[in-house]
């Protein structure tokens, strides 16, 4: 596996001089989905909805900053396999094998973590249909041998076409909730003084909506790993411009349903009283009820069944993307061929599902803090996920057109100071506050 997971050939002509057709560019749409599709099952079910609801609209500004800032590092991964016909780990390969073994151990510590979380979310959401006897922990593993076992059998093409179907469902539904909750007006009284997110006792909320928001960094390595599988599913491996389609139109999704469920946690609960609850059951209630409280009760086992569909789609991205680029790390460093890439991917499956269920089943309890940990164990791997992505995409055998220009240069190191600043602050409220 020198250059990518795909057995097929680089493109024989550079990505950036072949013409686009309009079937070409359907062909190419998947991997920028799949990551929104994984953003908005943590980041914005959760964590969005809660800054709404705890700050009102005091965060939003926070929010579109963090999708700004990590904008140019999500761009990297699609766009250098683009141009160069490789995997974005194959750049880090090229930079030094210090970088991919880097990658290897932030993702064995993040991967398991984060799959733990949105299975156990995705757990605590099916318990709502009322089923007795199983608990949120039993509910967990059913849910993550499911996804592997659909991972395993339907491959790519089936978490591609569940991506592009959940994301349009859940946009729909959330886009009629805020509506309707919009001209309800605000449940806040009029003598209400809202909190401020801006002190020390808040910045550790701060950090937890930063790490997933959109997504942690190295979900950028996925989107191009996922370019190659695309390619095999459809015979098209998609330009420059094609990729650049494919995640403007992700990647602005998920911007706007960050701030759509921002708006929901705002509207139906800011100034109220009620906050979410730590326990699973009860979070899960909680969500269901800011659609239906506005929809109608009749809504309930509709948007659970969306909402359970989301988390269970971003449980199966989660499930497929982090062995993967584990598998990719591995063939990469052991210069395995695609058979083996093929074999060790599934064995990561398994080592990473039943990491999870083993986190679920005998070390977590409590849903809200392993997703808050989680969350910052993104935040504080930031800078240096940010920092490789820069320094691929800067590499020798990127063609001078396709490298970042000024205006990238500039959000790029300004993304990375402010990871760095803030992991610092952080650090130093865990230390001293």
């Amino acid at each position: 596996m020198k250059n990518h997971e795909s057995n097929s050939s680089s493109p024989s002509l550079p990505c950036s001089s072949r013409q686009t057709s309009r079937a070409d560019l359907w062909k190419a749409i998947g991997p920028g989905i799949l990551v929104a599709c994984a953003a908005v099952g943590g980041s914005h079910l959760v964590w969005s909805t809660r800054a709404g609801a705890e700050f009102g609209w005091s965060l939003i500004g926070l929010i579109l900053l963090a999708n700004l800032l990590k904008f140019p590092f999500f761009l990297y991964g699609q766009r250098y396999a683009a141009a160069t016909g490789e995997s974005l780990l194959a750049g880090y390969q090229r930079q030094g094998v210090i970088y991919l073994y880097i990658f290897l151990l932030v993702n064995i510590l993040t991967g398991i973590i984060n799959i733990a979380g949105v299975a156990m979310l995705s757990g605590a959401l099916f318990a709502g249909y009322g089923i007795g006897g199983i608990g949120i922990a039993g509910l967990t593993v059913i849910i993550l041998l499911v996804c592997m076992a659909l991972i395993l059998l339907g491959h790519y093409r089936l978490l591609d076409s569940v991506a592009k179907v959940v994301v349009i469902l859940l946009a729909l539904t959330t886009f009629v909730a805020v509506a309707l909750a919009f001209f309800q007006g605000s449940p806040a009284p009029a003598d209400f003084v809202p909190p401020s997110p801006w002190t020390w006792g808040s910045f550790a909320f701060l950090i937890i909506l930063l790490g997933w928001m959109p997504a942690p960094v190295d979900l950028s390595t996925w989107s191009s790993l996922w370019m190659f599988s695309r390619e095999r599913q459809t015979g098209h491996f998609a330009t420059s411009r094609e990729t650049s389609i494919d995640f403007y139109l992700g990647y602005i999704m998920a911007v706007v349903l960050a701030v759509m469920f921002l708006a929901l946690g705002k509207l139906v609960m800011f100034g109220t009283g009620e906050s979410f609850s730590d326990s699973g059951i009860v979070f899960s209630q909680q969500l269901v009820s800011l659609y239906s409280g506005h929809i109608g009760e009749w809504s309930k086992p509709l948007i659970l069944t969306a909402a359970f569909v989301t988390m269970f789609s971003t449980t199966m991205t989660c499930v497929d993307g982090y062995p993967r680029s584990l598998a990719a790390c591995c063939a990469l460093i052991g210069g395995f061929s695609v058979q083996k890439f093929q074999l060790i991917h599934r064995i990561w499956i398994a080592v990473s599902v039943a990491g999870a269920c083993a986190l679920v089943l005998f070390y977590v309890k409590n849903l809200i803090q392993l997703l808050a940990f989680a969350a910052v164990i993104s935040f504080i791997t930031s800078p240096i996920l940010a920092y490789i992505n820069y320094k691929v995409m800067n590499g020798a055998n990127v063609p001078e057109e396709e490298r970042p220009g000024a205006i990238l240069k500039i959000l790029s190191w300004a993304g990375i100071i402010f990871f760095v600043l803030m992991t610092a602050g952080f650090v130093y409220v865990k230390v001293f506050y």
